[in-house]
Formats: C-alpha cells, structure tokens, sequence
C-alpha cells in the first residue's frame, strides 16, 4: 500500500530512495572489487584511482562521492576483505558443531575455500600486509583478522588436548598450525598454478592428521573418537 503525504514531489523521492540504496551499495562493491582486481594485478604502489575507476566501469566522480579519497578507498577495501573472511570462517565453524575435531578440520578447510583463497584475494591481502608496517590503519586491520583466526585455533587445539591427553603445548601448536597457513597462502601468491589451491589444503590436513592422531587419519580425515589412551583413562 502506497502512504501519501502531503507534498507530491516527496512521494516521489520517498519511493526512491530504496532504489538508491541499492545503486549505493552496488557501486560501492563494484569499486571494491575493482580495488582488489587493481592490487593482484599491479601491487600497492601503482593501484591508482584511474585503474580503480576504469575497472569498475565508473566515473573519477562517483568514486569519489562513494570514497572521498584513494586512502579511504583502500581502507575500506581491507575492511570488506576482514570482515568477509572472518564472516567464512565463523560461519564454518557455527557448521561444524561443538566436536573440537569437526571444527579444527572445518577451520582448515574454509581457509582455502575458492571464496576467499583465491589469487586476486591473495595477492590484495598481501599488498596490503606490506605496508602494515607503516601504515597503523592497516596494520590493525589485518592484526584484528589474525588475532581472532588465532584464538579460535588456539581454544580448538585446548579442547583437543584435553579430550585426547594430548602432550603437547597448545599454544605452541596453534602457532605452528597458524603458521603453517600463513606460509601455504604466500606459497600460492608466489607460485600460482605449479602448488594448486587443492595441493595446500591436502597439506594442511596432513598436518593436523600429523598432530591430532587420536582424532583424525594421516590425510585429515575424521576418526571415530575413542577416548584417551588406555593408561590416561586408568589414571
């Protein structure tokens, strides 16, 4: 049902507007996107606005009444990519269940997710993590994201530890687990096409089958949990 208000022109306008906010968040996305495109393929440096504008298919204008400025751009591009990522793998893991298990292998398995482990993502993530160092914005945007990834793997690896008497310490290994992911992405930036996305997911499952061998088979793969060893039980 349509309202009427007094002044013809606003009825007008007020039925508008919903329209608008969709063009506004279109393009916005657009020119993100066209960020990212710009970043993977020309790095951080020589991303300009021009290459962000042609991209997109949109005017130096709209960009700038969307942005105000190529700073503001980029920040916002790297909160896009933040929150989209931790959005993948919290949903993963809201998937997985309670099972510490289900979720360390759901946890592994959204980190190279075509979605967000991709080439174009990638490269961007790590044009901006280069200059981090000397940009704070950056820096905490990108801490942020690791810390959170980080504190979930950490509490997976303590809720491991204790159900299976794992000897280990938890910390340490959610480090190395962390670490290990890190280095698999820099190693598909680097060597595109010769180390595929597959090959380091199947990586980093052997690993966790490596480290949790009362929960998971040497390829990753789920283990029907059984309990302790025999001599933690009688404990």
């Amino acid at each position: 049902m349509v309202v009427k208000i007094d002044k013809g022109d606003d009825v007008g306008e007020y039925m508008a507007r919903p329209r608008s906010r969709a063009s506004k968040q279109v393009r916005r996305q657009q020119l993100i996107n066209a960020t990212i495109d710009s970043l993977a393929k020309r790095g951080y440096a020589e991303t300009t606005m021009a290459h962000v504008t042609e991209g997109a298919k949109l005017s130096r204008g709209i960009a700038n009444f969307h942005f105000e400025s190529k700073g503001r751009l980029l920040i916002e591009t790297l909160q896009f990519m933040a929150d989209e990522y931790d959005a993948h793998w919290k949903a993963a893991l809201e998937r997985a269940g309670s099972d510490p298990a289900a979720r360390m292998r759901a946890l592994m398995v959204a980190d190279f997710d075509r979605n967000i482990c991709n080439s174009r993502k990638i490269a961007a993530w790590f044009a901006f993590i280069s200059e981090a160092k000397t940009r704070p914005i950056y820096r905490e945007l990108c801490w942020s994201r690791d810390d959170d990834f980080r504190d979930a793997l950490h509490s997976i690896c303590l809720a491991l530890k204790k159900q299976a008497q794992y000897a280990f310490n938890a910390e340490n290994t959610a480090a190395a687990i962390y670490s290990l992911q890190e280095g698999l992405w820099m190693r598909l930036m680097l060597t595109g096409k010769d180390f595929p996305r597959q090959s380091a997911l199947e990586t980093s499952l052997s690993v966790i089958g490596t480290f949790f061998p009362r929960h998971f088979h040497p390829d990753g793969s789920l283990l029907p949990y059984m309990g302790p060893p025999v001599r933690a039980r009688m404990n």
